[in-house]
């Protein structure tokens, strides 16, 4: 399949998602509606797809959109929902604003509820986690000593590997540059079972 930017990666997952909910294509207009843009911008992603031969359209049809083969027959995936940035250093606020959507093949992945955060900072560098990379992470509340963990310390949200001690809990960094937080007041959020990077 050929690279799509984001927007184009969004409306295909939308129309993947329509015609398994309705099965039939969405409209141009529907399109537009879901993404709040014109019918006119609406109608250049689809041509846009249709060129990149992700889809094809039949002109003499109101609903006249399919995937094309290639698509339709590649793995089943699922999308995860991008929240904001994590901090890979000191914590960071992590912004709880959907920042688009990341799609990945579902055999891949455990099952759950999922999320993603773009990781900032350099302090899990010692675990193979870059500054830029994107957090694939399962919701649940409790992890095992030696995790790789997102948690909610004072506000903020930080990436580190947990360890519960006798009075306290350690989120230990795996770069020596960093230090450990030690607290006693966390909201575990998720646990990291992806990360996703681009080169280039």
């Amino acid at each position: 399949m050929k690279t799509l930017t984001k927007r184009q990666g969004e409306i295909l997952d939308f129309i993947r998602t329509y015609i398994q909910e309705n099965q039939y294509p969405p409209s141009i207009r529907e399109i537009g509606r879901n993404f709040s843009i014109s019918v006119k911008g609406a109608y250049d992603h689809v041509k846009a797809l249709e060129k990149k031969e992700v889809i094809a359209i039949s002109h003499n049809k109101s609903r006249a959109i399919t995937l094309t083969p290639e698509v339709e027959e590649s793995e089943e995936h699922r999308k995860i929902p991008i929240l904001g940035r994590v901090a890979a250093g000191l914590p960071l606020f992590a912004e709880e604003n959907h920042d688009g959507f990341v799609s990945l093949p579902a055999d891949v992945l455990k099952q759950g509820n999922l999320f993603a955060l773009r990781v900032q900072g350099e302090s899990m560098t010692g675990a193979g986690i870059l500054d830029g990379d994107l957090a694939v992470f399962i919701q649940q509340p409790l992890a095992d000593n030696g995790e790789i963990i997102v948690a909610m310390v004072d506000d903020a949200v930080t990436l580190k590997r947990f360890y519960k001690e006798k009075n306290r809990v350690r989120l230990q960094a795996e770069n020596p540059a960093y230090p450990s937080i030690f607290t006693q007041d966390v909201r575990i959020l998720g646990k990291l079972i992806t990360i996703i990077r681009q080169y280039g």
